[in-house]
């Protein structure tokens, strides 16, 4: 059967390889897994990464414009102000919240050292969609 089993990986380029890897490290608990160093096997040097059980890629290149895509991570609400710290702690600029509805979940959106726009949210799709549905009837 053809069909997509799910996300391979996500790769975030970045003008420094280290200090995003701190980030990634410092914000979201990530796990370094790889380091291509001096050895470039793909298009720019490259550090891998494992937050849970998903890949991030980070590569090595230009900064990008600011945007609403966006990375979204879910996160318990009791432990949004853990979050709220860190990433003062780390010099990231918060964006402003899109208005949302509590049934949505809250959410802190914020940009990283290369305008990777990034969301921890509350909600999960089950949740947003009820609201959705609700809101039509």
């Amino acid at each position: 059967m053809n069909k997509i089993n799910g996300i391979s990986h996500i790769t975030l380029i970045c003008k420094d390889l280290n200090k995003s890897a701190n980030l990634l490290i410092n914000l979201f608990g990530a796990d370094e897994v790889y380091s291509s160093e001096k050895q470039n096997f793909s298009v720019s040097m490259e550090k891998f990464f494992l937050i849970g059980d998903l890949w991030i890629a980070l590569m090595e290149g230009q900064s990008i414009e600011r945007s609403y895509n966006h990375i979204a991570f879910h996160v318990n609400e009791e432990d949004l102000p853990f979050f709220e710290t860190k990433i003062q702690t780390l010099g990231l600029d918060v964006a402003q919240s899109r208005p949302r509805r509590l049934e949505e979940g809250k959410s802190i959106y914020f940009y990283d050292y290369d305008n990777h726009l990034f969301e921890l949210h509350t909600g999960d799709l089950a949740t947003r969609l009820r609201y959705y549905q609700s809101a039509v009837e």
